[in-house]
């Protein structure tokens, strides 16, 4: 077998068995949370018997191994079970479908990731790699010093900021993303500009450190002062020198980055009230719905997994020892 197809099978199978183990942690954590959740759902007015029929109907009343099993495996199926909201001590069950719930939202989840991606993504590509390049300059400093001090500061913090800026003293943007289904394209990208602007912000500061730090290593390397003595340009030896074996720790950086797009909206959207996942986990950890915090966990562990495993694979593919093995 090729080293490369070998080595692309051994992370898939290790990426496979994580996001088992994460699974297991997410099931655990939650199950061992203090409190009864048939009491929690239904209120202090329920009566015993009431709760314990409750908890038979979900299936509570079962071993934690069994209940994982049911879990995980309905999970890989598309099946996060129905959420707990919508039931009441009076017997009236409006509950919906987890799926139905987390569809809406993982889109605009998605939507605001892909703005500020598009955004971020070849700004900290341009920083970093002319960073690099003129190390030691004033450009480089003040690039190094803005995006420290970005990365020393939290999220909600930047956030608030940029509502006191750009929506309280200038009011350019609104302060809250309130969108819907129906809302025009525009509508929508104009709306969320401000939560994409604080996503950007965070997320180009860690780009284009570890993008820096990424070139400037290879820069280090023999066969790149072998084309310098050559009188190769400084555009030259980015280029044609540097680049082309710079694209694994650069998937790398991206893929991380994109990571933490999907999986770190929590406090953004919560800090707007942005209708995604990040908002509806929020909100379901206040009203104790378990099968939507399960599923909101297990998609952001699954789609952290799979953007790092995507790294791996590409860094894999694009190593020359592996590709041209003696």
């Amino acid at each position: 077998m090729h080293p490369v197809l070998a080595t692309v099978l051994q992370r898939l199978a290790l990426g496979v068995a994580t996001l088992i183990m994460v699974s297991i942690i997410i099931f655990s954590s939650i199950s061992l949370l203090p409190g009864d959740f048939g009491q929690a759902v239904l209120g202090q007015a329920a009566t015993e018997d009431t709760v314990a029929a409750f908890r038979r109907e979900l299936g509570l009343d079962k071993p934690a191994p069994v209940r994982y099993v049911e879990w995980f495996t309905s999970a890989l199926q598309g099946d996060f079970g129905t959420s707990f909201s919508g039931r009441a001590a009076s017997g009236v069950d409006r509950s919906r479908p987890v799926v139905d719930l987390i569809g809406p939202r993982l889109k605009n989840t998605l939507f605001l990731a892909v703005y500020a991606a598009l955004i971020s993504v070849p700004l900290a590509l341009f920083l970093g790699i002319t960073a690099a390049l003129y190390r030691n300059s004033i450009y480089d400093r003040m690039v190094n010093a803005a995006t420290l001090t970005t990365i020393s500061t939290p999220e909600f913090f930047v956030a608030y900021i940029l509502i006191l800026l750009l929506a309280s003293l200038n009011p350019i943007f609104p302060s809250l993303a309130n969108v819907t289904i129906d809302t025009p394209f525009l509508e929508r990208v104009y709306r969320t500009s401000l939560p994409a602007l604080t996503l950007t912000l965070v997320i180009v500061a860690h780009m284009m450190r570890m993008t820096r730090a990424a070139i400037i290593n290879l820069l280090a390397s023999p066969y790149i002062e072998m084309a310098r003595l050559k009188g190769a340009s400084p555009r030259e030896v980015i280029i044609k020198h540097a680049l082309p074996n710079a694209w694994a720790p650069i998937a790398t950086v991206i893929a991380f980055n994109l990571a933490y797009l999907v999986v770190g909206v929590v406090v953004v959207e919560a800090v707007f009230v942005y209708p995604g996942v990040g908002q509806l986990m929020v909100d379901a950890v206040t009203t104790r719905d378990i099968p939507v915090v399960q599923a909101c966990a297990l998609i952001f562990a699954a789609t952290y997994i799979i953007l790092n495993l995507i790294a791996d694979i590409v860094g894999i593919v694009t190593n020359p020892r592996l590709l041209h093995p003696r």
